[in-house]
């Protein structure tokens, strides 16, 4: 299960920041099924920043392996 970042939790200032359009691309499923996961509460912990929806890439590269088969 994701959690959600917690609101005080440090955040590196020039971390790279992506996009869930970005993480549909590089995992090549529809937007749809990053939006159900979210909803689930089973896909990468994102940033709400704004109105905008951010994934940080260190968060999506270890969350991507957490779910990796062995």
């Amino acid at each position: 299960m994701t959690t959600t970042p917690k609101r005080n939790q440090p955040v590196e200032v020039d971390e790279q920041w992506l996009t869930p359009k970005e993480i549909c691309a590089r995992l090549q499923i529809p937007e749809q099924t990053f939006y159900q996961w979210r909803a689930k509460h089973a896909g990468p912990p994102a940033y709400r920043i704004g109105r905008h929806l951010r994934i940080s890439h260190a968060d999506f590269v270890a969350w991507l392996s957490r779910h990796a088969e062995l």
